[in-house]
Parts: C-alpha cells; structure tokens; sequence
C-alpha cells in the first residue's frame, strides 16, 4: 500500500523520504503523489490504519480562513498558506500527517457586518462554531490513534479560540496518552520576530497589520499566482476602505517572503519535538 511503503520508512528513519526516493520505493507511484504524502486526504481508510500502526500517530490540523486582502492578493490567501506549511511542517518533523485545511473560522459579524466580513470575498462562522468544529476534528483524530494532534493557524482573529479548543481537549484525554498541541508560535513568530526582521531590513514603514509587506511577502514564497501584480503595483497610498491595515505592500517580495515561512516551519517543528518529549 502506498502509505504503508513510506510509513516504514518514517518509522525505521524517522522522516519522510525525498519525492523521488518515496516514489521509486512504491513501485508504480507517480511522483506528483509522493508530493502529497503527508496528505491525509490523499490516503484510503487502509492506508491511514496502517500508517498509525507503524507509528505515524502525529497529524496537524492547519486553520486558515476566508478573507479579503486587499484588492491584490486572493481570498484564499490564509488557506494556502496554512496548507503549504502545515505539509513542510510534517515533512520536517516526520511520522506526521497534514488534515485538510479549516477554511471557515470567524471573520466578523454579518448582522451588522463587521471586521472583514464588510468587504466581499469574506466568510465567517460564529467562535462557538468554530471551537465545536476543532474539538470535533481532534476527537476524530484521537479515536482512531493519532496521539498528538497539532493546531496551526495563520490568522490572528481566532488563536484564543484556538487555544481553548486544545485546552478542551486535553482536559477530556487526561490520562488517555493523546495531547492536543496549539502551536502559538506558528503566529505570533510573524507578528514579532518577523517584523523585527523586516525592520532590521529597512522596510519599517511598509510593516503594518493586514495586506502589508509581511502578508504581501508571504503569499508571494507560497503562490505568487494568488498576488495581482499590476493592483499591487498601483494600490497607491494604503488604506482601510481597501482593507489594507497600515504599511506599504508594493515592495514585498518572494524573497523576504521566504524568511518569514522558514520562522513559521522552525517554531511549529520545535513545538512538535518538545511535546514528544525530544
């Protein structure tokens, strides 16, 4: 089976193998489907089973949401993000699997519209929802033997929803073995040390909150088809009626993207490690 092959391999060397390494080992594989190895989606009912038997018992649950970004960048901007990293995450980290991506989380009110949701392009879920919608993955993770199941998510809005779900969680495993782990750091390292970066790099004024350089630059690193270049290019002076919240974009770049996106991997990837005890 096409998990089994490389969970043998995550178990005996304790990472994922290089695409094509995973697809000479799996026989008649095609390449593009080692790239998605660590997909949980992509896998049959079997294959997962045997997976954690050969103790691939860590997934992560990457949070993103639907959103406007300005009149450049797409709506799909946090879920794209959150997937690419969650699957470099799990390729770094080993022994773990990625679950599709949450692409509805709170976003503001729609009765009066508030926040994002007063631009089109927005999608939003009451925070009970969306707690009930996390507790509810983590359980039907952990029933079928993952032990630990991580929660990154890529904007700011909903973290402390985050956090308590995990705390729900762990109070109801108490003693079981299993452990829900929100990383925190996967987003505040964005909002502090890379920003401090990008600072340091001379572009303190273009650093601000939303559809700035920062998010500008990570959405380039990830998918640069999802940035308008010729509306990034004349967005003129920034502003919130275009739901740009302070700092400059137009000098974002994939290249200042990158750095940002190797902080988020490295803080997620340490708080993995921790938590399984090395």
């Amino acid at each position: 089976m096409l998990l089994r092959t490389v969970l043998s391999a995550l178990v005996l060397g304790g990472g994922l193998l290089s695409a094509p390494a995973f697809a000479q080992s799996a026989g008649s594989v095609q390449p593009e489907s080692a790239a998605n190895a660590v997909l949980f989606e992509k896998h049959t009912w079997t294959e997962i089973q045997s997976g954690v038997a050969a103790g691939v018992t860590t997934i992560i649950i990457p949070v993103g949401g639907t959103e406007q970004s300005g009149p450049y960048i797409a709506v799909g901007k946090h879920n794209e993000r959150a997937t690419y990293l969650a699957e470099k995450i799990a390729e770094k980290a080993g022994k773990t699997l990625v679950a599709p991506v949450v692409a509805y989380v709170p976003e503001g009110g729609t009765s009066p519209r508030s926040s994002h949701m007063r631009f089109p392009g927005t999608i939003t879920v009451p925070p009970d929802v969306f707690e009930k919608l996390l507790v509810s993955a983590g359980e039907s993770f952990q029933v079928q033997g993952f032990r630990l199941i991580v929660f990154v998510g890529d904007h700011g809005g909903y973290q402390k929803y985050m956090e308590k779900a995990a705390a729900m969680l762990n109070q109801k495993w108490h003693g079981t073995g299993a452990q829900a782990l929100y990383v925190s750091g996967f987003y505040t390292v964005i909002a502090h040390q890379y920003a401090d970066w990008l600072k340091q790099q001379g572009f303190g004024k273009d650093v601000g909150q939303h559809a700035d350089i920062s998010d500008t630059s990570l959405m380039l690193a990830v998918d640069p088809s999802m940035v308008r270049q010729d509306a990034l290019r004349h967005s003129g002076t920034p502003s919130a009626q275009e739901g740009i919240y302070g700092g400059d974009p137009r000098k974002a770049s994939a290249s200042l993207g990158q750095a940002g996106l190797a902080m988020q991997i490295n803080a997620a990837v340490q708080a993995i490690q921790s938590a399984r005890g090395f």
